[in-house]
Parts: structure tokens; C-alpha cells; sequence
């Protein structure tokens, strides 16, 4: 029996103008598209080169800096000890404040600094030096009271663990790319091993090559020497890409492969650029002395600014570091004694390094925790968390000089004045950077994903 179809069993053929009627919604829709594409603003990361998906790209307006560092005080900070003078929490030290408990003053002495006049504690010497330069922000909040959740919400917008989204320095990299080709765009220094992990610096649906680079304050990255010679390995890199690049043409192939090919390509470029950069050995002995590099933990912060400062230097477009050990529920004086010590002058020689070099001008310096502290006490020697009131400094590019935006109430539990949500801490920091939060999409899951999620206002009365 013949398998070629019968002629008489077939529809029968359309006309054009058959063909143009049946088809007209969809030619419609087709120029409906068109006309949306050409009216919808343009993302920075539109035009991309796959083969240098982190080339430079022009950020959406003018931008006020071209890079962050972000000094990053895992477990909470006690701004009632450090930034925030409370004098009426002094004058009531034991008394019941509003919430029913006892309220506990801070037991370091306080004085004024700078023209502006904001008060520190004697906690923080070096970096009172530098209060005319700084812009603190005095009404954050946040939306749980919860380390792994809180992290993760200033790291990647959102404090759901099942939800896992790009990290903000992924978030910058994907709009700006680097400057440096032969280095990793962003990089941690020290992230926190718990409280959320690698999710924290990670791409989530973005490619991979936008993704946090790890390494340690002695400059280990792991996997990073060669463990063949560089002509084998390059052959061999390249049989590996060949069969990666064999895979993505074909329609099964995962939407992450082509980030996996640049960063094989990176990571092949990094052994050679990376390790001397990172080796702080190299600097004189006097900015050593200025950072109070030591060895062992003690001086791991240190060691830290200082890497901040060469990766920043070299073209690195977002650097964090991380001192841990905040989390001080009790021992809280003597934590917060010795957590100081070993960060105050690091974070004093890091202003001074950067504005010495002229890089200040367009550096954007972030210092802060996840949330803050109670005015009260909490056991003999400690304070609970606050997620309803509490600062970060910024410093550098773009933000005003010896300016406080926002303020809590009375005794520092609630912000009253300036509130900023953490959507608006990461809208207002991408601003900085030239890009607006709200056109800085990725298409995933079938809408449109930003880092600012749904929400997000940028605090422009910050702006120089």
C-alpha cells in the first residue's frame, strides 16, 4: 500500500488573501511587539558580546561611581556603643525604656568629632578622623530579626532561602561588567561560611560568570595554580570548551553553559594576574604599618582592606569583605573592645589609601551589618537584635560629606525620620552606579527579575 498521502484527504490550499485574513491577529501582534520594543527603555546589559559577556557597559545615566567596597560586620554591629549617642539612654541607664525592658547606656566614653560635630564613641578613634567625609544613613529597617535571612536579604534582596536571587554584587556586574578583563569582576574576600553561604555572593539565574569570585584574607583561592604547564593546559582548556561549545548549539543545552565557558576562560586568565596581586608582601612597609597588618586572625581585616584596595586599583568592580563575630548577646563589651581594635584602623588607612590615590572620588565605600542592636539589656552583658532602626556609613563617590540622613527615636529602637527599607538601600546604591533599579532586569521564570524585587525608592538627598 502507497504511504503518499491522498490528494482528496487534504485541506485545500488558502489564497493570499485567505492566508492574510486567518493570520491577521498575528501580524498584529507582531507589530504591537515591535512598537513596545522600540519605546521600552534599553537595559545596560542588552548589548552584550557573548564572547565578552563582562566587557565594560555604558550604566543608564552619568554614574557617581565606578566601583564598591563593601565592608561587611557579620552578626551585627552595636551601633548604641559605637555610632549612635543617645542621651536620654544615658540618663535612664536601668530604668524600664518602652518595650518593658531594661534599658543599658553604653559604658564608653563619647565625645564630638569633626566640623559636623556627630558624636562617637572612643570605640572608633581612626575612623573619627575621617566623620567630615562620612554619610551615615540613620533609618534603615529591615524585615527579620533572623542571621541567615537578614544576610541574605542585604546580600540578594530577599530573606526566603527558597527563593535564591543574584547577589547585588552579581547584580552590578551584570549591568556594568569590569574593567579589567583578566580578573574576576566581583570578589569576597572571607564571606560568611553559614549564614546563608554561597548564596550570598552567587549568580543564582544569572550566568555564572557574574557570580562572586571566593578567596581568603592570605590571598588562597581555591583551585586557582595550575597543576599542569601553561601550554598543556591551554590545550587542554581548549578540548573542554570545544565540547562545551558542541553542547550549547544544541537545543538541550542548559541556559547556564555559555556562563560556564567564560568562566573557564577567566579562571585559565586569573592564575597569572591574581596570585601577585593578592600577594600584600609587595606593598612598602609603611602603608603595612598605616593598615596595622599583623599576622594571625588579628590582623586578617587588615590584610582584607588592603587586598580591597589593590583588587579596587586593578579594575575589580565590586569588592567585599567580611569581619565576623558581632553577634554579641553577651560579652558584649569585651567582643565589641576587641572586634573594634581589629577593624577601626584598617577601615581609617582604607579611606586614606583611597583618597591619597584619587580614587575616593569614584569609589563608593559601604560599611555596616545586617541590622542592629537593642538599646536594652539583654542578660548581663549583651543586646538583642533591631530590624526597626539602625545606620550604615557610606563614604567616597558620590554621596555627601559629614551629612546624617534619617534618624530613630529617643533611644534608638524605632526610625522616625528617613526610613529606608533594604529595597532602598540597594536602589540607591545602584544609582550611584549609573544604573536605575528598575530597568536593570533578567528574564527568568516568565517575568522580569531586578534586585530591588517590586519595591525600591532611591534616597537622591544623599547625593553630592
Amino acid at each position: 500500500m502507497s504511504n503518499l498521502p491522498n490528494p482528496e484527504s487534504q485541506p485545500p490550499a488558502l489564497s493570499r488573501r485567505q492566508a492574510l485574513q486567518s493570520a491577521g491577529i498575528g501580524f498584529g501582534g507582531l507589530a504591537l511587539a515591535g512598537l513596545l520594543g522600540r519605546n521600552a527603555p534599553a537595559k545596560a546589559a542588552d548589548a552584550v558580546d557573548p564572547l565578552k559577556p563582562l566587557a565594560p557597559k555604558a550604566p543608564h545615566f552619568p554614574a557617581k561611581a565606578k566601583r564598591i567596597i563593601f565592608l561587611f560586620m557579620q552578626g551585627c554591629i552595636s551601633q548604641m556603643d559605637t555610632w549612635e549617642y543617645k542621651p536620654k539612654l544615658q540618663e535612664n541607664d536601668g530604668k524600664i525604656g518602652p518595650g518593658g525592658d531594661m534599658l543599658l547606656a553604653s559604658k564608653y566614653k563619647w565625645k564630638q568629632h569633626g566640623e559636623t560635630g556627630v558624636w562617637l564613641s572612643e570605640l572608633i578613634p581612626h575612623t573619627a578622623r575621617h566623620i567630615d567625609k562620612l554619610c551615615f544613613l540613620r533609618g534603615l529597617h529591615t524585615d527579620t530579626p533572623a542571621h541567615p535571612q537578614a544576610v541574605m536579604q542585604l546580600h540578594t534582596g530577599t530573606a526566603l532561602a527558597s527563593l535564591t536571587r543574584p547577589s547585588m554584587g552579581a547584580w552590578t556586574l551584570y549591568g556594568l561588567g569590569t574593567e579589567n578583563q583578566d580578573l574576576p569582576g566581583y570578589i569576597t574576600i572571607n564571606p560568611p561560611p553559614n549564614f546563608g553561604g554561597a548564596a550570598n555572593f552567587g549568580s543564582a539565574f544569572l550566568p555564572a560568570h557574574f557570580q562572586g569570585t571566593r578567596i581568603s584574607d592570605t590571598g588562597y583561592m581555591p583551585n586557582l595554580k595550575a597543576s599542569a604547564q601553561e601550554r598543556l593546559q591551554r590545550r587542554q582548556l581548549d578540548l573542554i570548551q570545544a565540547m562545551n561549545r558542541d553542547l550549547a548549539g544544541t537545543a538541550s543545552a542548559p541556559e547556564q553553559l555559555e556562563g560556564v565557558i567564560q568562566s573557564y576562560e577567566l579562571a585559565f586568565k586569573m592564575q597569572g594576574k591574581v596570585p601577585e596581586l593578592l600577594d600584600i608582601s609587595k606593598e612598602p612597609k609603611s602603608v603595612l604599618e598605616a593598615y596595622g597588618v599583623k599576622p594571625g586572625p588579628a590582623g586578617s581585616f587588615a590584610r582584607q582592606c588592603v587586598m580591597a584596595r589593590r583588587l579596587s586599583e586593578a579594575g575589580v568592580r565590586f569588592v567585599e569583605i567580611c569581619h565576623p563575630g558581632w553577634d554579641q548577646h553577651n560579652n558584649l563589651h569585651a567582643g565589641l573592645t576587641r572586634n573594634c581594635a581589629q577593624t577601626d584602623q584598617p577601615t581609617a588607612a582604607l579611606l586614606d589609601d583611597l583618597e591619597q590615590r584619587g580614587m575616593l572620588d569614584d569609589t563608593l565605600v559601604l560599611f555596616g551589618s545586617e541590622f542592629g542592636r537593642q538599646p536594652t539589656a539583654q542578660g548581663p552583658d549583651g543586646r538583642d537584635h533591631n530590624i526597626t532602626g539602625y545606620p550604615m556609613w557610606l563614604a567616597g563617590a558620590g554621596v555627601k560629606k559629614g551629612y546624617c540622613h534619617g534618624a530613630t527615636d529617643e533611644y534608638g529602637i524605632h526610625a522616625v525620620e528617613g526610613r529606608m527599607h533594604m529595597m532602598d538601600l540597594h536602589a540607591t546604591l545602584l544609582a550611584l552606579l549609573g544604573l536605575d533599579h528598575e530597568r536593570l532586569t533578567y528574564p527568568y521564570a516568565g517575568r522580569e527579575f531586578r534586585l530591588t524585587d517590586t519595591g525600591g525608592k532611591v534616597c537622591r538627598e544623599i547625593f553630592a
